[in-house]
Parts: structure tokens; sequence; C-alpha cells
């Protein structure tokens, strides 16, 4: 998936697996990949960084929607994915590849990060001075494939590394209970219509799916059998949802896809209506109704079925991206 029409911020903040976990709970981010940067080595090995001395931090590329979050959002949020008062380390892990920092690629990304950083430094949060350096960008280089997604290839180590570490304890003594989108304003914000507005805005079988958690036929519903690039927005938010790229014929007469576009703009809920329980789709920004997700996927593309109801959709078709107001996604088909 070609996403260079998308900004990057780069952060370092320890671990990289973890940083990679929570950022992709984070509405308005595409994809995060972790990897390698800030030092003189190139094309650097996992080994080579962790034994010293090529200047690399352990770090993760986030591509983001600028319509939807901002740059300075990021960087807000960022702080209370870190220890930003240790300046040797994250959490159990020592050496200059696990220092925390932010990376700028320009002017006003510099402006952004250190006013953001002022702000943390006067909340008095913090015991003692902000130790994560604003850095200019350098060469981003991707991580060992086996690094990528290794909280979701790999669940039960990344759990156990992810507590004998510390990492959360830490959090919560600095910044509270548990919470990945602690610190994070997006700019499309997260909001339910009045009911009045709901009925203006969605068609009433449209209403009973997003609204009541219906479910519409099976091969009777608009988008089972669509095939034309497009993107799948929500009709409520505007936000996009999924995208043609990951759709598949999955032989259920709904709409399914391998995955969501951007994975922070749904979240899983468990479903007890029926047995055995199921994992229920909303739209993060709405709130909507939108479908389950089941574990009977292409297992090539990680086994998941993402299989939504098309009135809970709008399609924009790729060529009317640019006039809809989503022209900046144009590249991907």
């Amino acid at each position: 998936m070609n996403l260079d029409a998308f900004p990057a911020a780069i952060f370092a903040g320890g671990c990289f697996w973890c940083l990679e976990a929570d950022a992709l709970h984070l509405p308005g981010v595409l994809s995060a990949v972790s990897g390698y940067t800030g030092g003189h080595e190139p094309e650097p090995s996992y080994e080579e960084v962790c034994a010293g001395g090529t200047g690399h931090f352990e770090a993760v590329e986030l591509r983001y929607d600028p319509e939807l979050v901002t740059f300075r959002a990021l960087v807000d949020w960022f702080w209370r994915r870190i220890d930003p008062g240790d300046p040797d380390g994250q959490f159990c892990d020592r050496g200059e590849q696990y220092r925390t920092a932010v990376f700028v690629r320009d002017a006003a990304e510099e402006r952004e990060a250190l006013a953001s950083r002022a702000t943390l430094a006067a909340s008095g949060v913090l015991p003692g001075p902000v130790a994560t350096a604003i850095l200019p960008a350098k060469p981003f280089f991707s991580a060992e494939g086996h690094h990528q997604a290794f909280s979701a290839k790999n669940p039960q180590r990344y759990q156990l590394y992810r507590r004998g570490c510390g990492r959360d304890a830490t959090l919560a003594r600095l910044w509270g209970p548990a919470d990945v989108l602690a610190g994070y304003v997006p700019r499309l914000p997260r909001r339910t219509p009045d009911e009045a507005e709901l009925r203006r805005l969605l068609p009433p079988l449209a209403y009973h799916v997003a609204r009541e958690a219906g479910t519409e036929p099976p091969f009777d519903n608009a988008f089972w059998d669509e095939h034309r690039p497009g993107l799948y927005i929500d009709p409520v938010s505007g936000a996009p949802l999924f995208a043609s790229l990951h759709k598949f014929d999955s032989g259920t007469g709904w709409p399914s896809f391998t995955r969501p576009l951007l994975p922070g703009n749904v979240t899983l809920l468990r479903d007890d209506a029926r047995f055995p329980p199921r994992v229920e789709v909303r739209a993060w920004h709405s709130g909507s109704h939108l479908g389950h997700v089941f574990d009977d996927g292409p297992r090539e593309t990680g086994g998941k079925r993402w299989c939504m109801n098309s009135a809970a959709l709008r399609f924009v078709p790729a060529g009317d991206l640019a006039g809809r107001g989503y022209g900046r996604y144009a590249g991907l088909f």
C-alpha cells in the first residue's frame, strides 16, 4: 500500500514493539512501522543497533491523515506512552538505542514539538526535567520483517515482555489508569449526533444497523458484490474506514475485508447477544455499529474477516475521491 502521499511522524520511545502496538490504536493513523533512525550506520540490523555504537534509536514511523489528526496531537499523545524524564533508556531497557526522541522534518514541526515539550515541562507532572530530545529527522530504516506487527504475531511473548519490563506499571504511575488514547486530541473529534440529526443523515435501514446494531440481509445489500476501487467511509462522521484494496469475496453475502484501512478508526467490543460471543466492530468517531470480525478470513492476510453491513458504509469510487474531499487517498489506487 503506497502511503507516500501521507505525512510521516517518527518517534523513539524505547522498545519499538510497544510503541508500534500503541500507535495503531490512534484514529487517523494509517500505519506504524518499526525501525531505526538517528544514527550514522546505513542499513543497520537489529543486532548492530542493540550492540550500540551505531547512534541509532529504536523508533516507529507513523503515517497519518492530516485531515483527521495533527502532528501536534501525535506529539502530545507520545509523552504519555513513555517516561520522558529518563535520559538513559526506557523501563527495563537501557542503552542509547532505547533513548527517547521526537524527530522533526521542518521548522513547523520543530515549533510544534518544542511547544508541546514546553507545555509538558511546565505541567509539573514529571519530578525532573524532560529528557526527550527534539532532533532533525534522518533516514528511517525499517526493521526486519519479524519485528513488524510483533504484538499481533506473537501476542503471548509480547505481553510477557511488556509486563516484565514494567512499561505499563511505570506509565500508570506517571499518567494514571491505563488508556492508550490518553492525551490524544484528534482533529476530527469523537461525536455521536443527536437523534434528529441521525435520522436526517441515515435512511431507515442504515439507522437500524448503525444505531440499533441491526443486520441487513445477505446478498441483498449495496456492496456485497461491489468490485470498483474506492473507499468505504462512515456516513455519519465522514471518516474513512475500509478500502477496496482489502476487500475479498467471502461467500457470505456481506462486504468483507481483511483489515480496516485505518485500524484506530474502528473499535472492537465483546458482543454477548449470541453464543459463542462475537466481536462487534464500531466506528470510533461516530460510535455506529458496522458489523463483526471473525477468525475465518484468508490466512495469507492474517486470517481475519471483517464482515460489515453495506448500510453502515458509504462508498466513494476512486475516480470521485478528489471531488468528495478524499483526494489524498487517490494514490492508494
